[in-house]
């Protein structure tokens, strides 16, 4: 078989199978178990069909990086419970699911899923340093966009998009990028700068839509063109539109290291190999299901790592 890596967006898919599954599935002591188990069987498809070598879910160590907020203050504000300052604000996270992500974390660990996470850091930046640092094909499965600036094709990083559902999975490739947005990839994160985020934060440039960023790094190649025409009144570069990006320049400096992931974080040596679960290993592995009613999840991805 031919090694592929494959990196997990956990979060973004635990949420995802948290809302796409009743919460009436509990475990004996009435824990809710339903992103566990939505989880879990996500896993053992993406196994089964993209049949990676080595895996890795990734972890948010801090979902709201100190220092993006020092950048950006708003910077996923609005999904801030509780502010702890000099630590890791709590995130607004359903009643139900949190008991769920230390059993998420102990499941994965069961299986043999190496969960790695970097301190004041996100799944997001994990992910950016594996890709780039991987010697083999890369699937990164997110349904979140702004992974889409780690696509390459000459390097093998490709996404497993996920935001419409398990069952219309889109494989995001640099030809999808320049058809969707008129860009390559790795014009991706300057554009997504300048569009900006709501869902992140980040409001964006005023006044500069989807097409109109698109336009403006197909035309100037990246953001530091994009601001060197904007002050450049010969530069074609319409009066409006350097309006715009002159009003937003501070902003702009601000937002882009918040926008892209980091790429080389210290993470040391991860074991990320996928082997099959026997013996010893599998009954503890059985035997957490039981204890937490994860019903056949458990065995789907016991299955999917050894198909023989």
């Amino acid at each position: 078989m031919a090694e592929r890596l494959m990196l997990l967006d956990t979060a973004a898919m635990y949420f995802r199978a948290f809302h796409g599954l009743p919460d009436s599935l509990k475990a004996a002591d009435g824990t809710s178990v339903n992103a566990v188990r939505g989880l879990l069987d996500a896993v053992a498809r993406l196994i089964g069909e993209y049949r990676p070598t080595d895996l890795v879910a990734c972890w948010d160590e801090n979902w709201r990086p100190h220092w993006r907020t020092a950048l950006i203050p708003g910077y996923k504000a609005h999904r801030v419970r509780t502010a702890v300052p000099g630590g890791t604000d709590v995130e607004d996270t359903p009643e139900s699911l949190e008991p769920q992500v230390p059993l998420i974390r102990r499941t994965l660990g069961a299986l043999g899923i190496a969960v790695v996470g970097a301190a004041d850091h996100e799944a997001d930046d994990v992910i950016g340093t594996l890709a780039t640092r991987a010697d083999r094909p890369v699937d990164v499965v997110t349904s979140d966009r702004d992974l889409f600036q780690l696509v390459d094709d000459a390097a093998g990083v490709r996404v497993i998009n996920t935001a419409r559902g398990m069952n219309r999975i889109e494989v995001v490739t640099e030809a999808v990028i320049r058809q969707k947005y008129g860009i390559a990839a790795a014009q991706y994160a300057d554009f997504a700068t300048l569009r900006g985020d709501t869902s992140d934060g980040l409001p964006g440039v005023a006044g500069v839509g989807e097409k109109t960023a698109a336009g403006l790094i197909a035309d100037h190649g990246d953001l530091d063109g994009v601001i060197a025409a904007a002050a450049d009144a010969g530069s074609g570069m319409s009066r409006g539109a350097r309006a715009k990006i002159i009003a937003a320049t501070d902003y702009l400096a601000a937002a882009a290291p918040v926008v892209r992931v980091v790429r080389d974080l210290d993470l040391g040596d991860v074991d990320t190999q996928l082997r099959p679960i026997t013996g010893k290993y599998r009954e503890r592995v059985e035997a957490l299901g039981e204890q937490w009613n994860l019903g056949g999840s458990v065995g789907r991805v016991v299955k999917a790592l050894d198909p023989r």
